[in-house]
This record gives structure tokens, sequence and C-alpha cells, in this order.
């Protein structure tokens, strides 16, 4: 079998491996997984909107991805996701008028925040961490939906949680991160049925930790490897690409239209076994 009648017996099998004409908005795109989404998704032949306060750490990442095309098929737009509502209104409409559309926002922006024990945390460490996980994704998420609808786009909402904002996994010093991540759980459910009237589809996927480069070292220590072999039922850690990304493909493509509302779990079996399972090690 020739290697082109291979790729088109794969598009016709996994069909939102090209989501060519896609338009999508990715926040927090200047690291981590942000940027991992946006270089995959321009592999996939998406037009892609990357976002995050500071321009200038786009500026490489929007480069890798245009080389040396005639027209760009990435381009960098601040949005900082705790600026007021005004604002970000502003950003979001200034994002849509780059390729007169957006097909799918990706809110990723977020921050892990302090680790202070529930007695020691502050309310200032509180706010800056829902301020940015949980009312930034809300916001960002009202002002394209309004223009999704006006516009009669079926779009796709796709929210990145984590497994911290599930019930079965919880530590120490995670207080104001985990209560996030279980706001943005509740939150897709609700954005779910208020855009469904619209044909919007409102999911969210729950990672747990990644190989990266942010996370190289890490995986370079002897326990983290005792746990992965005693506790992860599929006893290994992927990559964000293909692990999250593939995923992300398939809640934009049309192939997904009848799914909403829905958290995906993305981890390799971690929160399987349960708190109790760590005794293995």
């Amino acid at each position: 079998m020739s290697s082109s009648t291979t790729t088109q017996v794969s598009n016709q099998l996994e069909p939102w491996l090209d989501l060519d004409g896609k338009v999508v908005l990715v926040t927090g795109a200047s690291s981590g997984l942000g940027w991992d989404f946006c270089i995959n998704l321009a592999q996939a032949n998406c037009k892609v909107i990357a976002a995050a306060r500071r321009v200038d750490r786009l500026k490489s990442l929007c480069d890798q991805i245009n080389g040396n095309s005639a027209s760009p098929r990435a381009v960098a737009i601040a949005i900082d996701v705790t600026a007021d509502p005004a604002s970000i209104e502003a950003a979001v409409g200034k994002a849509w008028g780059i390729f007169g559309r957006v097909d799918c926002l990706i809110n990723n922006a977020g921050i892990r925040g302090s680790t202070s024990s529930t007695i020691e945390l502050t309310k200032e460490e509180w706010d800056n961490v829902f301020k940015t996980n949980l009312d930034g994704a809300w916001l960002c998420s009202k002002y394209i939906g309004i223009r999704m609808r006006d516009a009669g786009i079926k779009g796709s909402i796709i929210n990145i949680s984590s497994i911290f904002g599930l019930t079965r996994v919880q530590s120490n010093g995670s207080l104001a991160y985990s209560s996030s991540k279980a706001g943005m759980h509740a939150m897709t459910t609700v954005m779910a049925l208020d855009f469904g009237p619209y044909d919007i589809r409102v999911n969210a996927i729950a990672p747990s930790i990644f190989q990266s480069e942010i996370t190289k070292d890490l995986f370079q220590q002897q326990w983290l490897k005792d746990v992965v072999k005693k506790i992860l039922p599929l006893q290994f850690t992927a990559t964000v690409d293909p692990a999250l990304t593939e995923v992300i493909r398939y809640l934009m493509h049309d192939s997904s239209k009848y799914i909403t509302g829905n958290i995906f779990i993305v981890d390799s079996g971690t929160t399987l076994p349960g708190v109790p399972i760590f005794s293995r090690l």
C-alpha cells in the first residue's frame, strides 16, 4: 500500500486528523501545553490565534508555524485572562477579526498558584488562582460564544482542566487550584446546557502530568518512575502530543458533534486505583 493510499485510509478512519479551514484560539499559548497545542493544530492545517499576556513570547511560536508561508497561519495576540471583562471582550473581538471567525476556543490559560495549606492560604492567593483559572475561562467563553451564536458557527469550546478537579484525587496544598478546577468542571456542564441550543459544544479535558521540557527533570526522579511502574494501570506516561492533542482534534471536528458537557480524563489510569494503592510503593 502506497503512502498516499495509507494517508487516505487514515483520514477516512480518523477524519479529525485534518482540520483544514478551522480557526482556533488558544489561551496561555506562550509555553507548556498551549504552545504544544498550537504547533499540533497548525500541523492539522488549522489557522491558529495564539494568545497570552505577553505577545513577545509568542513571536518564536508563530515564526515556527508560519515558516515561509505566503500568508500567516498563526497570529499572536495579547489576552490577559485576569483583566476586567471589558478588556477581555475587546481582546476577544480583536482575535475574532484576525481571520473573521473562530471555530474553537481552547481555554488553556491557568496557574498552579500557592501551595499553602488551608490555614495559611491568603485571600489574595485564592483570588489570583480563581481569576486566572475560572473567571478568565468563563469570560473568554462568554464573548467567543456570543460571536459564534451571532455568526451561526457550530463551534467547540474546550476547557483544559486537571485530574485535581475530580473528587477522587487530591493532595495537600492544592486548595485553590483543585477548587478552581472542580469549578471548571461544573462550569463546563452548565455552559454545555446554555450553548447547546446554538450548536456550540463545550467539553473539558482533565489531564494528569505529562512529559515535557518543563517536567523533564521530574521524570528522571526514581520515585516517580516507581509510581509509574507500580501504580499507573497503563504503566507509562505520555507526551502532550499525541495524548492530549488527539483528544483536542477530535473535539474540534464534526465527528464529535453529539458530544457536549463531558469531562475527558487523560491520565494513563492515574485516578482509577485511589489513594490506598500508594501503600504498594
